[in-house]
């Protein structure tokens, strides 16, 4: 496997580099390339991408002459061609229950390693029953939500149990209960919005997947890890009030527990909001709902959408001032451990370096021998942790 990826034309092929994510992914990729980084980028026009390129050439002149790649995702053998000329296909390309398939089904069939930016649980639960057997066997890591969704809880878990295990002595041999707590300031992108609107009007479906995941996926032997719906409530260690966050976060962190035995023997994690005061608490769950229940209505759905277009986003300088931080707890065998991970603008900035550096992790570095749909800590834990931390994200623990 290692010597049929080194013959490959390309490290990395970035899809989706004309959108607005995509575009700051694009940027990121060009200003952190190493020396001899082999990429592309990847789309339908060969005008927009030539406006992406030459907006890169001019920061960076080795960059005119960037390899560009026209396709279609509707195309197979097209897309097949691509994929299979390239070690690592990164793609800001959503709603990805929509558009997602034939590119992560090409990449399992290939032997390619994946990102995207995803956190629909649905599209993940079906590219597991869909892909996740032909990627173990052909030696694909499907790593899905590389962005806000879902890095800074996977890697922040992994890292609090690491902490965890200081603190005890020796490994987690005992049950552990976590709890991530996330606060942001900034903009929702539109990628996100629109996947979230998808996600509402699709509640049956969604369920329907994750049950037929559940009675097919092998569970740990001699261990569990379960992602457990909280309480809303207020955190006495924290100082928040915290809301229950129907999101894709916890479910990728329970398979991480689920996967890696430095978790221990019985491992849990509840997600939240948190807020400073009760009536923004409030608030949020009002919000919450009403929008979940808006997107049931196909016209109240569409007016939404309309309202946060896909493709578009914030000015720099908002994005400057946007933030968000990742409090986790865990509780164990007597020990608590308190850390945080903490950034920038979390919809934007942050998640086009978070896939950037998931992109070169996987085509340069030492990671875990995996195959499948993996997660981010499962397929590159502490390589991609140090590169976070590295470009500035922090991770840290509080005392």
């Amino acid at each position: 496997m290692a010597g049929m990826a080194d013959a490959r034309t390309y490290d990395v092929v970035l899809f989706g580099a004309t959108g607005f994510t995509g575009g700051l992914t694009a940027d990121y990729l060009a200003a952190h390339a190493p020396d001899g980084l082999r990429w592309a980028l990847a789309g339908r026009s060969r005008e927009k991408l030539e406006a992406v390129r030459d907006r890169l050439a001019t920061t960076d002149p080795r960059w005119a002459g960037l390899d560009l790649l026209v396709v279609d995702l509707t195309d197979g053998a097209a897309l097949d061609d691509v994929v299979g000329r390239t070690r690592v296909v990164a793609t800001t390309i959503g709603p990805y229950l929509q558009h997602g398939g034939p590119l992560v089904a090409a990449c399992a069939r290939a032997g390619t390693d994946y990102v995207d930016l995803t956190g629909e649980p649905e599209f993940v639960d079906r590219t597991y029953l869909e892909h996740h057997a032909t990627a173990e066997a052909s030696g694909a890591r499907l790593v899905h939500a590389c962005g806000f969704d879902s890095v800074p809880h996977d890697l922040g878990a992994y890292f609090t149990v690491q902490q965890l295990t200081e603190a005890l002595g020796g490994p987690v041999t005992v049950p552990v209960r976590m709890r991530g707590v996330v606060r942001a300031g900034g903009a929702v992108s539109g990628g996100t919005f629109h996947s979230a609107l998808g996600a509402f009007s699709r509640a049956k479906q969604m369920r329907a997947a994750m049950q037929e995941r559940r009675r097919v996926e092998p569970r740990p032997q001699g261990r569990r890890s379960r992602a457990v719906s909280g309480k809303p409530g207020r955190d006495k260690l924290l100082g928040y009030w915290l809301l229950p966050l129907p999101t894709i976060d916890p479910f990728v962190v329970a398979r991480s527990g689920a996967a890696l035995a430095a978790y221990g023997p019985d491992f849990r994690y509840s997600h939240y909001a948190g807020t400073k005061t009760l009536p923004y608490a409030v608030g949020g769950a009002v919000g919450a709902t009403t929008l979940a229940l808006a997107a049931q209505v196909r016209p109240l759905r569409e007016q939404l959408g309309k309202r946060v277009p896909q493709g578009s986003g914030p000015s720099e300088r908002k994005r400057e001032r946007s933030w968000f931080t990742v409090d986790l707890v865990a509780e164990g065998g007597g020990a608590t451990v308190h850390t945080r991970v903490s950034g920038g603008d979390p919809g934007y900035t942050e998640t086009a370096k978070m896939l950037g550096e998931a992109a070169l992790c996987l085509a340069l570095d030492d990671n875990p021998p995996t195959a499948g749909q993996v997660t981010t800590a499962q397929a590159m834990g502490n390589a991609l942790l140090g590169r976070l931390q590295a470009a500035g994200m922090r991770f840290e623990r509080v005392e």
